[in-house]
């Protein structure tokens, strides 16, 4: 094989990957001060993100809900609060960095989620748990090399033999009275009775 018979083709790719798991710890101050903790959950994951270097920075935000008790457990209420983060996620390029336009997209493999939520020591704040973690891959140009066959050539292609024949059953008279309210050969009887 010589280099005469190579040619690159430039294609898009995956050329660089980046994940990243984020644990951190939100404190809440409700209106009123908690008698106790009754669920969490979080909703309303947005995100968006940037490439600068070999790394993406994700900049989103979600909405911690907190439903909890308070006035010595005579009442309940729902606390909700946005909270924003910015995640640096490091990229790994597989074949280096291809200098054009390249293209970021984010995968969450775990949306943010409540691990753990309590009620601080002073006793008017929560202290939430969130874990989270994020895929980021860049979509660039790169080149793939192909070997270039320069003589015509005949691909190889299995066909299998049909046949096909407008008679069936091989010369054989096929009944076609059946089916149509009188038994083989009783047009012969009646035609014999007359």
């Amino acid at each position: 094989m010589t280099l005469k018979n190579l040619r690159q083709i430039v294609t898009k790719a995956v050329v660089a990957k980046g994940k990243k798991r984020s644990e951190s710890t939100e404190v809440l101050r409700p209106p009123n001060k908690p008698s106790g903790i009754l669920g969490c959950w979080i909703i309303n994951h947005t995100h968006q993100s940037k490439k600068y270097g070999k790394y993406v920075e994700v900049s989103g935000k979600f909405d911690i809900n907190v439903w909890y008790s308070h006035h010595d457990h005579s009442k309940t209420s729902v606390y909700t609060e946005t909270i924003s983060y910015r995640d640096r996620v490091r990229l790994h390029y597989r074949d280096g960095a291809t200098g054009g336009h390249e293209e970021v997209y984010i995968k969450v493999i775990q949306q943010p989620n409540c691990t753990e939520a309590v009620i601080t020591k002073c006793g008017e704040k929560f202290s939430v748990s969130v874990e989270r973690e994020l895929l980021a891959e860049v979509v660039g140009e790169t080149k793939v090399c192909v070997q270039v066959h320069p003589d015509d050539f005949e691909e190889e292609w299995r066909f299998d033999d049909e046949s096909s024949s407008s008679s069936d059953g091989h010369g054989e008279g096929k009944d076609y009275t059946k089916g149509f309210g009188h038994e083989k050969g009783e047009s012969d009887k009646d035609s014999s009775s007359l």
